[in-house]
């Protein structure tokens, strides 16, 4: 068989953005753990559950987004139940599964880590793209991100 080989152009881009896949998200989560104490985990966690009714989600249905194992985020979410940013309440649809629910201290943690997680976003990422950049690197990432796994 035939290896389809990049071409130097190809590769030239394909290195950026692996890089990129590695430098930002390493720069921004260590502005949020030094700004709030927060894991980038915690964040997703704690950002996503904000958004569900009630503030309540299930571990499998939060697993699958943030595509985590199941085990993975269970373990997470002990660490984080311990600090008193969720709770976890037995899952009436699964016996096996559990929802988890964001406490108030977790709110609250999360809305003073919002403002100064959004800054280093900026300041990092979207302050370097004109409009019609910004809108290109959305259609493209909904486009690859969305294909099937």
């Amino acid at each position: 068989m035939d290896t389809p080989w990049l071409t130097d152009d190809e590769e030239a881009a394909w290195r950026a953005f692996r890089r990129l896949l590695t430098v930002l998200p390493a720069r921004i989560g260590r502005d949020l753990t030094r700004d709030s104490g927060l894991s980038p985990a915690d964040y997703e966690v704690l950002s996503t559950l904000s958004e569900k009714p009630n503030r309540r989600w299930g571990l499998k249905d939060l697993a699958a987004k943030a595509e985590w194992s199941r085990s993975r985020l269970s373990h997470h979410a002990t660490r984080m139940e311990r600090r008193g940013l969720i709770s976890k309440e037995p899952d009436p649809d699964d016996a096996r599964g559990c929802i988890l629910a964001l406490t108030d201290a977790g709110f609250a943690v999360l809305e003073g880590a919002a403002p100064l997680h959004v800054g280093s976003v900026r300041s990092r990422f979207l302050d370097h793209l004109s409009p019609s950049e910004l809108a290109t690197l959305r259609k493209l990432s909904t486009r690859i991100a969305d294909l099937p796994g």
